[in-house]
């Protein structure tokens, strides 16, 4: 059953306050760390891919220096990831921020992860149907391997759900975010802080 809207939207706004309230001093000690180690700015802005392919500005908090080499070309992500954004991307904490997203409804709780807005010409036909629903902080991709499997398969898997999303399902994919968060899985590819670059479908 195809989840209303609307009611998607109401739960998407209740959740994400109730949530951002009770997760504010958490958030504000996180603040602190990524400050104290990192440096100012603590959040991480950039502009990703919406619903229907409408930019927007998406929040995290910051995990990596902005260390350069020699010819001021940005080191490698797992040269610039400190030990506290090691940990808090591990914890998910990072993405604490796109409650704000959320609540902007730029987002929803659930979703395919917005991506790159330089991805959007790369995408087939089938893959680019991803953008039918709003993107999420966590998705049936996210809980089925999340960045330790292959582009093919997690854009397969954000289809799929757009293909069978209800709340049932919404439901049963936040708790197993909360599993998988809690054993620490799929945070990244094999020699990548987090997951190679989308290149393009090879269908």
């Amino acid at each position: 059953m195809i989840v209303q809207p609307m009611m998607k939207r109401l739960l998407d706004l209740g959740v994400a306050c109730a949530m951002l309230i009770a997760l504010f001093p958490l958030m504000l000690g996180i603040a602190g760390l990524i400050c104290a180690t990192v440096g100012r700015p603590v959040l991480f802005r950039q502009v990703r891919c919406g619903q229907h392919g409408k930019p927007f500005l998406l929040y995290k908090f910051r995990s990596m220096t902005d260390e350069r080499d020699a010819n001021g070309e940005l080191l490698a992500d797992q040269l610039r990831l400190t030990t506290v954004g090691r940990f808090i991307r591990q914890m998910s904490l990072d993405e604490l921020p796109q409650l704000v997203n959320v609540i902007k409804g730029e987002m929803s709780l659930v979703g395919p992860r917005p991506l790159l807005m330089e991805y959007l010409p790369l995408y087939s036909l089938d893959q680019a149907r991803r953008h039918e629903v709003k993107p999420g902080i966590t998705g049936w991709a996210q809980v089925n391997g999340r960045n330790a499997i292959n582009w093919e398969e997690k854009l397969a898997r954000d289809v799929w759900y757009v293909d069978h999303r209800s709340l049932r399902l919404d439901f049963y994919i936040a708790l197993l975010t909360l599993l998988r968060v809690f054993h620490r899985e799929g945070i990244s590819q094999l020699g990548h802080a987090t997951a190679e670059r989308f290149r393009g479908s090879s269908g």
